[in-house]
């Protein structure tokens, strides 16, 4: 069965674009394409898709907020970012908010491999983005947060993973447990950091907050 995408983007052109893309091979279904989030919970809701291709500036919405009102009704859902903007301030924001992954508009060509990924559970990121955030890891071993603590060892180790760019199936084979443990094990990451997606829990660890 093809998996459901819900775009939101305001450029018509590209929004086109990115629908003939995303549905060319046939394993995705785009159920939506919006040039509007101001009503993602109610999309949500109606078309119940596996996977959100989200803009940020949009006329009368912004992606970034958008992709925090719809952690209220959803916290499961990925959420790829998908913009021009590659600047620190958007990009901490975006997945302070909850996003699953960062993808600039100038690599196009990587988004249905990014939609792959992150629904495998991997947090998909153009390189200059992923350099943002691996610029951090320096401080991974002087944080202070308590809540880091209350992780086990193996939770620890798969954050360790995470901070590497391991997906859910690149985890349990590295590890030599299964996917479903690998998804408890994450779960229970997010549970004690307090944090909604893979790249959330990475900034925390690597920021120290």
């Amino acid at each position: 069965m093809a998996a459901k995408v819900l775009i939101y983007e305001d450029n018509e052109s590209l929004r086109e674009s990115v629908v003939t893309l995303l549905e060319w091979e046939g394993s995705l279904e785009v159920v939506g394409a919006m040039s509007d989030a101001s009503f993602v919970k109610k999309d949500m809701l109606r078309y119940k898709p596996d996977v959100i291709i989200m803009d940020i500036e949009m006329p009368h919405s912004n992606g970034v907020e958008a992709t925090k009102a719809l952690r209220l009704v959803d916290k499961d859902v990925p959420v790829l970012i998908f913009t021009v903007f590659e600047d620190d301030e958007n990009v901490f924001n975006a997945i302070c908010a909850g996003a699953s992954g960062y993808i600039l508009k100038k690599n196009l060509d990587s988004l249905q491999s990014s939609i792959r990924d992150v629904m495998d559970g991997g947090a998909p990121m153009s390189g200059s983005i992923a350099r943002k955030v691996l610029g951090f890891i320096p401080k991974y071993e002087t944080k202070k947060d308590p809540a880091l603590e209350l992780l086990s060892k193996r939770e620890n180790e798969i954050l360790e993973l995470l901070v590497k760019g391991y997906s859910y199936k690149m985890l349990a084979s590295e590890l030599g447990i299964s996917i479903e443990t690998v998804r408890v094990h994450i779960k229970s990451i997010y549970r004690k950091l307090h944090v909604n997606s893979a790249t959330e829990a990475l900034y925390k660890v690597s920021l120290g907050k």
